[in-house]
């Protein structure tokens, strides 16, 4: 299934761009209104009450397996779902594709059993206009719901730059609700340092964002950077939406540690962050996330797979 250079249906595009330019001000006004922010005072204590029973899915972020994606998208696709995976999570370059070669995905993924709940992205995603109109296309397409900022733009600095961001991404979780979709940010290790008057990042983001903005939690950046998952997730009721199963330890890559050892290898309390997550967090689906480990790429996701299923049963 080669990527083709098929034009874009521009009279579909237009007609996103139309509805995204009907949601008028005071929607966008009335839609936060009265919006609990996570940071506007005490969080009420939340009972953790008794682990859930229902099975949540599990998939792979596809950075995991990049340089085979890279090669062969449909193979890649097909070795996951072979490897036992519910779900993937595409990262930044599926916005290349064009609306017919993300048909082709789709219907992959369906014959495959594969869903797509979310998809990483960059800040065109969430600037209005044809950026955004063309996520909103591609998203629906696969059938992703939450669109996940991978990064902060270049230049994004300080508590100011920082609350900036933090309107920009507010507005567009406005724009995209009308569409069915979700606006939200992926963590990084740099995210939980704190800034001039010491407040970190993610508190930042936390409080400046409405409580219907996803607060994707890659879990080994929170370890790495030594903030308390536990803590995190119970400040943030409801909006940890996907955890990035991620380990870490200490070391250098060049011993196998540091983000090279596989899941259930690092130092994560796993057990208390599924039972945190669950319970409090409002995780609909987890991803596993591999930056590269002493096992080739699929042999990785394998054996993560192999481990999340052991510790599930457990649940």
């Amino acid at each position: 299934m080669p990527q083709t250079k098929s034009p874009i249906d521009t009279r579909s595009r237009r007609r996103f761009l139309a509805l995204s330019s009907m949601v008028p001000a005071f929607f966008l006004a009335q839609s936060f209104a009265g919006r609990t922010f996570a940071a506007a005072g005490p969080v009420a204590p939340v009972s953790p009450g008794p682990r859930a029973t229902r099975k949540y899915p599990i998939g792979l972020e596809l950075y995991s397996v990049r340089e085979n994606l890279a090669r062969d998208l449909p193979g890649t696709l097909r070795e996951v779902a072979k490897i036992g995976y519910d779900a993937v999570e595409f990262y930044a370059p599926y916005y290349n594709w064009t609306m017919p070669y993300a048909k082709e995905v789709r219907s992959l993924m369906d014959d495959l059993g594969l869903r797509c709940f979310s998809t990483h992205n960059h800040i065109e995603t969430f600037t209005p206009g044809e950026g955004m109109a063309k996520a909103i296309e591609l998203n629906q397409i696969i059938g992703a719901r939450h669109l996940i900022l991978s990064m902060a733009p270049k230049g994004t600095e300080g508590v100011e730059g920082w609350k900036k961001l933090s309107a920009q991404l507010s507005t567009a979780a406005g724009q995209l609700q009308p569409h069915g979709l979700s606006a939200g940010f992926h963590n990084h290790q740099t995210e939980w340092k704190p800034l001039e008057g010491g407040m970190r990042v993610m508190d930042i983001l936390a409080a400046n964002t409405p409580k219907e903005f996803v607060l994707q939690f890659d879990v080994g950046t929170c370890m790495e950077a030594g903030a308390d998952p536990i803590a995190w997730i119970k400040a943030n009721p409801g909006r940890i939406k996907s955890v990035h199963l991620k380990d870490w330890t200490p070391g250098t890559n060049a011993e196998g540690k540091g983000y090279r050892v596989l899941f259930g290898e690092g130092v994560s309390p796993w057990s208390e962050i599924m039972a945190a997550v669950e319970s409090t967090g409002g995780v609909e689906f987890y991803l596993m996330e591999q930056e590269g480990s002493r096992f080739s790429e699929f042999e990785t996701a394998q054996r993560c797979l192999e481990t999340w299923k052991t510790m599930r049963k457990g649940a």
